[in-house]
């Protein structure tokens, strides 16, 4: 007979009194704050009033002291800003390159909501095909579309010769709702615990799922954020926006990686644990950026969100500076949208103290920096012209640029990108993001009007190649 283990016997004292909060003395914590702010104030009054007499006043004067510090102060919040996300994306980066994590292959349904989008369904569904992952399927989930998208989404459907296995793609067919009700047919419809959802036009790294799927062995990750980059290049409003993704949206992806805390997961490429999306609610229709609402909510639910700079989404960005802009106006009023729709984190930290952080930081990039960044341009030709004040300005403008040629080496080093990209930085913030922060502007305006505007669709350039051929099977479903 085996010989049981011996239980042994400890003995401890347990102090089962109730811990009281100590009772707080509001008229007493009032009354200190009243004194603390009035011998503050007592004090500035002082100061004002003792150095007013020595203080010499002229427009003149006025204008070049403002002026200087003016500069000093946008410096140094842009050197703040700019050197806290390199700093925190380095330190994401290296901690990712020699950070090891066991195989992790669980089943992931993969949804692309489309619309319209006949000329590029073939060349994404044949991407997905080429994934090198073992365990997943493709759900295309057809919006209504009016041209020959659901012809060719039900030539696919069955099971398709993947990478190292079968995949068996299905086709949802419903009356047009917008991508936040596709997506939530497709996850509805799924029977996986991960779903990845992108969009009709992109297409995936082939170790897209299988880099993004392994930051899941955390219990505590909702989702993960992958990287996208601009398809269509060798133009010179496209390749702008290729840096611009690199180094405006990647690097600071990456910054925010290092605390998972991603505040908005990419439409083109997103991967979601299905529990935090029920926890959510899942995808709204009430906003133009359903992907930073659905993150905004998650995050809400005390999820946290990774970055996986190795699952990459290709897209196609608008090569027309009308279509550019019309994005970024929707883009930037989704944004809006998706921040008053959260505005109770932003007045009440106590509710989720990371949220209130990351709307604060949503509401700086998306009204307060873009506006900060138009009027010192504005205030800074205005003193150079007529104050003689040009070298300072020059000397401001040239350390700006030195400063983006850095963040874009740094970038481009980092994601193994094109070299050829950097020479762009010399117009990157003067030119391109300074024509995008008056858009901003103008967006936010409008939006705080009330006035109304469509969604919008960007005319595709690709063609379709290719179609498989196959026996169609039950999993077309109509919705």
């Amino acid at each position: 007979m085996a010989k049981k283990p011996k239980i042994e016997k400890l003995q401890i004292a347990i102090d089962n009194r109730e811990v009281m909060p100590p009772k707080r003395d509001i008229a007493r914590e009032k009354m200190r704050v009243i004194l603390f702010t009035g011998i503050l104030s007592l004090l500035l009054i002082g100061v004002i009033f003792y150095t007013l007499p020595k203080t010499i006043l002229s427009f003149n004067g006025l204008v070049v002291y403002a002026s200087i510090v003016a500069l000093v102060i946008f410096l140094f919040v842009l050197l703040f800003r700019y050197f806290s996300i390199l700093v925190m994306a380095y330190l994401y980066i290296t901690k990712y390159a020699v950070e090891e994590t066991e195989p992790y292959y669980p089943f992931v349904s993969i949804l692309v909501p489309v619309f319209n989008e006949g000329k590029v369904l073939n060349k994404s569904i044949d991407s997905l095909l080429e994934l090198d992952y073992p365990n997943y399927e493709i759900i295309v989930i057809n919006d209504g579309s009016t041209d020959d998208t659901a012809v060719i989404g039900e030539q696919r459907v069955g099971y398709r010769q993947g990478r190292n296995s079968l995949v068996k793609v299905s086709l949802i067919n419903k009356p047009n709702g917008g991508k936040a009700k596709a997506l939530n047919a497709g996850i509805q419809y799924s029977e996986a615990d991960f779903v990845l959802c992108m969009d009709g036009d992109s297409q995936l790294s082939s170790n897209t799922l299988k880099m993004g799927i392994r930051h899941f062995t955390d219990p505590s990750i909702g989702a993960v954020a992958g990287n996208v980059k601009v398809e269509n290049r060798k133009r010179i409003l496209t390749d702008l926006q290729a840096l611009e993704y690199i180094e405006g949206l990647n690097m600071p992806r990456s910054a925010q990686g290092f605390v998972r805390a991603v505040n908005i997961i990419p439409g083109p490429i997103g991967i979601f644990r299905k529990a935090a999306l029920r926890d959510a609610g899942y995808y709204s229709s009430d906003t133009f950026a359903e992907d930073a609402d659905i993150t905004l909510k998650i995050l809400a639910k005390h999820w946290k969100i990774a970055y996986e700079p190795n699952a990459v989404a290709i897209t196609e960005a608008p090569e027309k500076l009308h279509d550019l802009l019309k994005q970024r106006y929707r883009w930037t009023r989704g944004i809006l949208q998706a921040i008053r729709k959260h505005k109770k984190h932003i007045y009440n930290p106590t509710i989720n103290f990371n949220n209130t952080l990351i709307l604060w930081a949503m509401f700086y990039e998306a009204l307060i920096w873009p506006t900060m960044n138009i009027l010192s341009n504005l205030f800074f030709i205005f003193v150079a012209l007529f104050y003689d004040m040009s070298a300072l300005v020059f000397f401001w403008w040239f350390g700006i640029l030195i400063l983006d040629m850095m963040a874009a080496v740094y970038c481009v080093a980092a994601e193994k990108e094109e070299f050829r990209l950097v020479p762009y930085s010399l117009i990157y913030r003067v030119v391109f993001i300074l024509l995008i922060d008056i858009t901003k502007a103008m967006a936010t305006v409008e939006e705080f009007l009330g006035i109304e505007m469509s969604w919008g669709k960007l005319e595709r350039k690709s063609s379709p190649d290719g179609g498989g051929k196959g026996k169609k099977t039950s999993a077309k479903k109509a919705a």
